[in-house]
């Protein structure tokens, strides 16, 4: 049993990670601003569950808020920080780019400005498969350079990578990024791809199909990431860990980056397909050229993983998609 502090707690992965740290019996902080990315009433749907369950707690609280999130550290007693919140979604930074420093960069100094004034055991945070960039070598492996990315969250996400490794180096505070490939599941968020395909096909109205649907993704079923997530957590990286970092690294800092994805990429037309075959539906597809800030395929190398923690995903494409569709209906009530 240990205090947790989960920052997005009330967003896609958080909400899965927090009820898995629930049911082994630790007791969870959970953090969020409930912000109007997407709709609130999922984010409020996911947070009522979370409430009513011993061992949770939560704070409405932004991450920009310099003094509140410095007030909730030393009030708190953390044993470890799951860092998650983050604006996120690829294409709304090229509209909104002023959302993205103000979480993901001032955000993060202050999530690590926390950790710094606090004893915490280790401090786990999200990254991103898209911090690889215009990468052409595949599969991305930890070893790679990211020095090119094609938008400004993969940006913000290669900065949070940086940023940790400082604080890590400069205070020796253990920590571990993770770079998600594509997560998807239950509860998902209505901005991702697959979320919306199912409700325009239920509607039987057409779907936007980018790079005419022969983008390639890694994608990854939630549970396999929260699994992972809670392997990493445990696994608190001593000083000289960081061998990873960058190729020809000498940092000594208590620093890791893994992969979290399924090893495992699939077209984009194969997804869909697998979609029509468990809605019973076919789909009417506008297929469109790639949309800025996209890139042709994601794909994780995951042997860091197994070999640290023994533990890679593996849910089947068929398998999580049916599982999706099953919520999708439930909590829609179609």
């Amino acid at each position: 049993m240990v205090n947790v502090l989960v920052t997005g707690a009330a967003g896609f992965i958080g909400y899965h990670l927090s009820q898995r740290l629930l049911a082994q019996g630790d007791t969870v902080i959970g953090l969020d601003n409930l912000n109007a990315y997407y709709d609130v009433s999922l984010k409020q749907a996911r947070l009522a569950q979370l409430e009513n369950q011993p061992g949770f707690r939560f704070y409405k609280l932004d991450l920009a808020d310099r003094e509140g999130i410095a007030q909730l550290f030393a009030q708190e007693s953390f044993e470890f920080v799951i860092h998650l919140a983050a604006q996120a979604g690829v294409r709304y930074s090229l509209k909104n780019p002023y959302a993205y420093v103000d979480s993901n960069l001032v955000g993060f100094t202050n999530i690590l400005e926390g950790c710094r004034h606090s004893d915490i055991k280790h401090l786990v945070f999200a990254s991103s498969s898209s911090v690889y960039g215009a990468n052409t070598k595949v599969p991305f492996s930890v070893q790679d350079n990211v020095d090119s990315p094609v938008s400004l969250y993969a940006a913000t996400k290669k900065a949070n990578e940086l940023m940790a490794h400082a604080y890590s180096h400069l205070y020796n505070i253990p920590t571990t990024g993770l770079r998600f490939f594509t997560v998807y599941g239950s509860w998902y968020r209505p901005d991702m791809a697959l979320f919306l395909f199912t409700k325009a096909i239920l509607a039987e109205q057409p779907i936007n199909v980018f790079n005419y649907g022969r983008m390639q993704r890694d994608f990854t079923y939630v549970d396999d990431v929260v699994e992972g997530v809670v392997r990493v957590m445990g696994k608190i990286p001593p000083p000289k860990a960081s061998g990873n970092t960058s190729p020809g690294s000498r940092s000594s800092a208590p620093y890791k980056l893994y992969n979290i994805g399924n090893n495992q990429p699939i077209e984009l037309l194969q997804l869909i397909e697998t979609l029509e075959q468990c809605l019973g539906k076919t789909a009417v597809k506008n297929m469109l050229p790639m949309q800025p800030g996209d890139v042709p395929i994601t794909y994780a190398d995951v042997d860091d993983l197994m070999q640290d923690v023994g533990f890679k995903p593996n849910t089947p494409i068929e398998v999580g998609v049916e599982r999706f569709v099953q919520w999708y209906r439930s909590y829609y009530n179609i």
